[in-house]
């Protein structure tokens, strides 16, 4: 059999990110300690460059290479940008709490842009196999970040937490793709997706349709614990609390992004046809993720644990749209997922606003009084919770109005109110951070210290979730588009 040459046009950005980081980490090893802005600076030219590249040759058409496993379309393109953008916003707000802790080191740089790689791969999976590929490289890395403070019992436990977890989700996954490759004999997703359809239009014995579902429960495990959706979520709020807030906000922007690429990747793309069975199970999921996420979220005291509750019951409202089985459905799921990816670095990049050298401002009280020591920034923070509470005219809310229109459209407006109730209820909490920062006395009068880059970027973000929550038809646009064939 004859060798052919793969095109590597399509997988150029990839290739390119992979060839930076490994040069970077050369690189690093004869600076000295002085000189670690060179490795941040590469690393920020690495995902500019790799977004001049996606777009330089972005296109409607789709492009197949490597035999077929990998997929260059609209939908991965995009959601790949977004995830430079916000990866490149958090290495940004990361740089001045890693100097003072000690942790400004060129490991960290390098493996988040080898979880930047892992993101594309699993952007662009179109088999089984690069899907699984791409997932590892992600998760491993994350591990890797989490645990990167060796000197702290919390962060050493939750990379624990996470990677024995983490472990069993994937092999959960596995377990189900080779279920998947047993019936349908390709681990191609496109001839997966066409084997399926065929079984059930054909109505072929109940053994097989028995295995496809078995093996769709396990696949939707394995992706549910990446998203972190009840009640596969007990990693979220320990590795949210117990990282250094710097790789806890790396791990609440991008991956989400990615998680929902493999989402769509596997169920829509490859398991379309079995949407009568993976609805309802996806309903189950989504109901339990709001009501978890919303009502723990209100007794926590500690910020990134509340987020970390939130980051469920958010995971939850994505759902709505994916269940939904249609074309609005899936656009408003991923503005969503964007949407929260914006609003969530902004929210944890006020953490680190609000933190100095041996002070973590990680607690409630560590907002109070927020608005008489830096007025702006408490306005800031007033705009990201609004919008995470869904409240208009913030990004947040045209985030949930589209989803929830998507659930009304497929005829389930009962989910739809129960999804307004339970976003009724989790607005307490975001409202209680605006009450401390607004009507409390601050417990520490010590004025913000952040540099010029930092405040401008933070400023940036809350005022882009304010403009996009204004003028949200551009983002819109793009993810209908994105997605239609």
């Amino acid at each position: 059999m004859d060798f052919v040459m793969p095109n590597f046009a399509p997988a150029i950005p990839e290739i390119f990110v992979l060839g930076m980081a490994c040069l970077i980490l050369i690189v690093d090893l004869f600076l000295h300690e002085d000189n670690r802005i060179i490795t941040y600076l590469l690393t920020q030219a690495t995902l500019l460059g790799a977004a001049v590249f996606t777009l330089s040759s972005y296109s409607d058409q789709l492009t197949l290479t490597f035999s077929d496993t990998f997929v260059r379309d609209r939908m991965g393109d995009v959601l790949k940008v977004f995830i430079y953008l916000v990866t490149a916003v958090v290495f940004l707000y990361s740089r001045e709490y890693l100097r003072t802790r000690q942790l400004y080191k060129g490991e960290y740089f390098v493996v988040g842009l080898f979880a930047v790689l892992g993101m594309m791969v699993l952007v662009s999976a179109h088999s089984l196999l690069t899907v699984y590929l791409g997932l590892e490289l992600l998760s491993l890395s994350l591990y890797t970040m989490v645990a990167m403070r060796r000197d702290s019992l919390e962060a050493s436990e939750a990379a624990m937490k996470y990677f024995v977890l983490g472990a069993l989700a994937s092999g959960l996954l596995l377990y189900g793709m080779s279920m998947l490759y047993g019936v349908t004999g390709t681990l191609d997703i496109a001839q997966i997706n066409a084997a399926v359809a065929h079984s059930v239009q054909a109505g072929q014995g109940t053994g097989t349709n028995v295995v496809l579902v078995f093996a769709l429960v396990f696949i939707l495990i394995g992706v549910m614990f990446k998203l972190g959706a009840a009640p596969f979520h007990m990693w979220i709020p320990d590795v949210y609390h117990g990282a250094p807030t710097s790789v806890t906000l790396f791990i609440a922007g991008a991956p989400k992004i990615a998680a929902f690429a493999m989402l769509m990747r596997l169920m829509v793309e490859g398991l379309g046809d079995l949407h009568v069975h993976w609805q309802d199970m996806l309903i189950i999921l989504s109901v339990l993720s709001m009501a978890v996420g919303n009502i723990i979220a209100i007794a926590q005291v500690n910020l990134k644990r509340m987020l970390a509750y939130s980051t469920i019951a958010h995971v939850g409202f994505l759902l709505l749209g994916v269940l939904s089985g249609s074309q609005l459905g899936y656009s408003a799921a991923m503005f969503y997922i964007i949407a929260y990816s914006i609003m969530s670095i902004g929210g944890f990049g006020m953490v680190i606003l609000l933190s100095r050298a041996g002070f973590e401002a990680d607690r409630l009280d560590d907002f109070k009084g927020l608005n008489q020591r830096s007025p702006w920034f408490a306005f800031m923070m007033l705009i990201l919770m609004f919008s995470m509470a869904g409240v208009p005219p913030t990004l947040g809310f045209y985030a949930k109005l589209s989803v929830l229109q998507a659930v009304v459209n497929a005829d389930l407006v009962w989910l739809a109110a129960l999804a307004v109730l339970l976003s009724v209820i989790g607005a307490f909490y975001y409202l209680r951070i605006i009450k401390l920062m607004y009507f409390d006395k601050p417990e520490d009068a010590t004025p913000l210290e952040a540099n010029l880059d930092m405040r401008v970027a933070m400023t940036a973000n809350g005022l882009a979730v304010l403009a996009l929550g204004i003028f949200p038809g551009a983002l819109l646009t793009l993810c209908a588009g994105a997605l239609s064939r």
